[in-house]
């Protein structure tokens, strides 16, 4: 166990976490100016964005890369430096280090090797987009981006149409629709949502409905900017039935057979009723079940 104790000891070295504007540059604090103005050294995720942050201003401090592709590399470099006692500001292209973004690895190796991390409070897309979505913000579930291949994302879908939160997710604009797809058939067409895009921007938009009726506004749209979806939670009754999945050891086919052999189902109601229970388009399930007969 580790006790830290942020500012006691005056000569530490310090990972500062410091939100940056996620498209609004006013929402930049007065205390995340000052922590980078006063770092040794500010270790960004893009240093050309970095830079034009600073320039705005007037932050002189020397930047170094910290992002995706170096971050081991860099990182012992930055432990280095932190162990020195030195001051290092850790920002990403826009929000908060860590979510969605570089920093978790870093974070995780400073409290390993017990050089304190402070934190700052500021811009986040997610917590921005759920206060004014209009659902029940409390309790929340951050999950961010989705898989891109369709099984795995079929399977995080799944999962998140059990939960009794309301769960928020980011969304590239090119993948939007087939997304939409993917929850209109995992969580139904029914389910309330909220679309947000270029959040604090001047051409900030929400739309808020059903996921039939958000689809339906992306295919007659033209898609530009990142967009965080907020999703209404599972009804908790339903959550509490399927807390201990029972099927979470059958395959497919033996799914099926279970409403075949116990339901007195017909296969065809049997194979609908498996898809519904996995998340999965009823095509895999009778493919897969078809196969083995």
């Amino acid at each position: 166990m580790h006790t830290q104790k942020s500012f006691q000891d005056a000569g530490a070295g310090r990972l500062y976490l410091v939100p940056t504007p996620i498209g609004n540059l006013e929402d930049m604090t007065f205390r995340a100016v000052s922590i980078l103005k006063k770092a040794d050294l500010i270790a960004a995720e893009d240093t050309r964005n970095t830079k034009n942050l600073c320039r705005h201003f007037e932050i002189e401090t020397k930047l170094v890369s910290y992002h995706e592709h170096n971050k081991e590399e860099s990182g012992r470099k930055l432990m280095a430096d932190l162990h020195e006692g030195k001051q290092i500001a850790l920002v990403t292209d826009a929000g908060t280090p860590c979510i969605s973004d570089p920093g978790y690895e870093l974070v995780k190796l400073c409290v390993e090797e017990g050089v304190n991390v402070v934190p700052l409070p500021g811009a986040n897309a997610a917590v921005t987009a759920l206060i004014a979505s209009g659902l029940k913000p409390q309790p929340f579930y951050y999950y961010g981006f989705l898989p891109r291949q369709k099984k795995e994302k079929r399977e995080e879908l799944a999962f998140l149409s059990t939960i009794p939160a309301t769960f928020i997710l980011y969304e590239s604009p090119h993948r939007l629709k087939e997304s939409l797809k993917e929850m209109q058939e995992a969580l139904g067409s029914e389910r309330q949502m909220t679309i947000s895009r270029e959040l604090t921007k001047k051409f900030e938009e929400f739309v808020r409905g059903s996921i039939e009726e958000c689809l339906q506004w992306a295919e007659e749209s033209e898609l530009r900017g990142e967009f965080c979806l907020v999703i209404e939670g599972a009804e908790r009754d339903k959550w509490q039935q399927d807390e201990e999945i029972w099927w979470s050891e059958l395959s497919l086919t033996e799914h099926v057979e279970h409403y075949i052999q116990q339901k007195s189902m017909t296969s065809k109601a049997a194979i609908k009723e498996t898809a519904k229970d996995r998340g999965v388009p009823k095509r895999d399930v009778y493919q897969d079940y078809h196969i083995d007969h």
